[in-house]
């Protein structure tokens, strides 16, 4: 999994330093640095990218779409932010995405994942049976089961 994000990182820096995305190599065929410390140079380099006010403007190409560089910004956000709860599920973590991302990427994710775009890539959204926290909201949305002992946070209205 570490591995999968640090490539997804690496196409997210590639596409917003250069305007164009696409596969990256595969991390995990490398031999150097451990997982971790990849993830936390690629990190890096892609909030420094990410800082830099050319990385805001203009359009990035990936494959036959053109998409805006902060549209592609919100994407790597929902992509980093979910794949950080996958690993906190696979380590026994408490498996939450902070509320305030949560409710930020929550109204984007369908306009991004669509009915299209899911086949191969998202489970079908999981239904809650009530009302839950943001994150919870979000992750089931991309068809992973929330944890749902825990009670909700109040939402503002």
């Amino acid at each position: 999994m570490l591995d999968h994000v640090v490539d997804s990182i690496r196409v997210l820096h590639r596409a917003i330093t250069s305007g164009g995305g696409g596969a990256a190599p595969d991390s995990a065929a490398r031999p150097g640095l451990d997982p971790v410390a990849r993830l936390r140079r690629e990190t890096a380099r892609l909030v420094a990218a990410s800082a830099s006010p050319r990385s805001a403007d203009g359009a990035v190409s990936i494959g036959d779409r053109e998409l805006s560089a902060r549209v592609v910004t919100v994407a790597g956000a929902m992509e980093i932010a979910v794949h950080g709860w996958d690993i906190s599920v696979a380590c026994g973590g408490d498996r939450l995405i902070p509320s305030s991302l949560a409710a930020v990427l929550l109204p984007i994710a369908p306009l991004l994942i669509t009915a299209e775009t899911r086949p191969g890539l998202f489970a079908d959204p999981v239904r809650l049976a009530r009302p839950a926290r943001a994150g919870d909201e979000l992750v089931a949305f991309l068809g992973r089961q929330p944890d749902l002992l825990t009670p909700p946070e109040p939402r503002n209205a």
